[in-house]
């Protein structure tokens, strides 16, 4: 009897090392990706109208109507030669020049302004509070193990296309990129948002993952907890170049692709035609989640948005695609947790197993270096929205 257990025993230890062996230690998800690389370029006047902003040397805020992007600089007419006063509003400069003779004056310009990207202003809107979607690609979805589109309000303001973001000591920064959109007008119903001048642009938003392991409710991601305090750092909303109107809105959006590359290295690749919801369907879940202060972030609980409505300076984010760096939990990983919670005394010990686990499991992430770190250089591009350039700091 005593040999048989003891062969039992030595069974069950093999096997749980064969198990260990066997695991995929994973330092970020795998993407699918396009045979061609992105090619960043500028909309066709014909479909769609770029914009960029930028401060004069009086102070005053121009806004260019663009024209060229050579990944150094854009070039365009400046619409003060047209007669706008110069607001900072973006929708009202452009609304203050006649649309026919804009489009006139820029297929005839002989000269155009030449801006360096790193002289332009963020494309995304000057508040401090946006709203941001989970899971609304179908393989992040996957990735993350979750089976619903989820929203959170992001804090923070957005940062420029050419600028730089800090990496904790003690945390797991990883990025997403991601299509936003801004509006003309206060979003407070649907109809609002048909009638709406609709802008787009291309933005990024960095997530601490620790906050995510000790916050989230792995069973219900749309509790409230976790993600705005997870994803509202500073520096954590890098906005592209430009901003894009579109004519139609939908079929530029389903066109659009945007990438991830970290030190060259290519991360995530996606069109957006691949959200499980579209903006408009966005727009709508967002307004019937408006009541309740359910959000936690940094020990007190907010509404998604402070009015009941998606104001003109907040933006909407779509989510990000597959290719992140955090993975969830793997074999080896669960293994190895239980091992050390046994040696350290097991239900006896001072934590309980999920808190030990989610200690242990962001010890060992911090210690492995899979995050991004100072040095490191991540490229966000896309085919019509310009590229965001972020590099990694202490």
């Amino acid at each position: 009897m005593v040999r048989l257990l003891s062969i039992l025993v030595v069974g069950l230890m093999l096997l749980t090392l064969l198990a260990w062996w066997t695991s995929t230690d994973l330092k970020f998800n795998p993407a699918s990706f396009e045979d061609q690389p992105v090619t960043v370029g500028i909309a066709p006047l014909s479909e769609a109208l770029s914009i960029a902003q930028f401060k004069a040397g009086s102070g005053d805020t121009r806004t260019l109507l663009v024209l060229e992007y050579d990944g150094q600089t854009v070039s365009g007419l400046d619409l003060s030669v047209l007669g706008s006063p110069n607001p900072e509003d973006p929708f009202k400069a452009l609304n203050s020049v006649d649309r026919s003779t804009l489009i006139e004056e820029a297929r005839n310009a002989d000269e155009l302004t030449q801006i360096p990207i790193s002289d332009l202003l963020p494309s995304g809107p000057h508040g401090g509070r946006h709203i941001g979607s989970g899971t609304n690609f179908p393989e992040h979805a996957e990735e993350s193990s979750s089976d619903l589109v989820f929203q959170f309000p992001k804090f923070g303001a957005a940062t420029p296309a050419r600028t730089s973001v800090s990496a904790p000591s003690n945390g797991l920064l990883d990025y997403e990129v991601e299509i936003c959109i801004r509006f003309d007008r206060p979003i407070a119903k649907l109809a609002d948002f048909a009638a709406a001048q609709k802008a787009f642009f291309l933005c990024a938003d960095f997530t601490d993952r620790i906050a995510i392991v000790e916050l989230v409710d792995e069973d219900n991601l749309d509790s409230g907890y976790g993600f705005s305090d997870a994803k509202s750092g500073k520096g954590f909303f890098p906005t592209g170049p430009f901003l894009v109107l579109p004519n139609d809105w939908k079929s530029f959006v389903a066109d659009i692709r945007m990438t991830t590359e970290v030190n060259t290295v290519p991360r995530q690749d996606a069109r957006g035609h691949e959200m499980i919801m579209n903006f408009e369907e966005l727009i709508a879940k967002a307004l019937d989640d408006m009541d309740e202060k359910r959000f936690l972030y940094q020990d007190n609980f907010y509404r998604l948005s402070p009015n009941a409505v998606i104001e003109p300076d907040m933006a909407l984010m779509s989510g990000t695609s597959e290719g992140v760096i955090f993975t969830p939990l793997a074999r080896h990983d669960y293994i190895e947790i239980l091992g050390a919670y046994l040696i350290k005394g097991g239900p006896l010990g001072v934590a309980s197993l999920d808190e030990f686990g989610r200690q242990a499991f962001i010890a060992r992430e911090i210690k492995s270096g899979h995050f991004l770190q100072p040095g490191d250089e991540v490229l966000y591009r896309s085919n019509t929205l310009g590229e965001i350039v972020v590099e990694v700091t202490q």
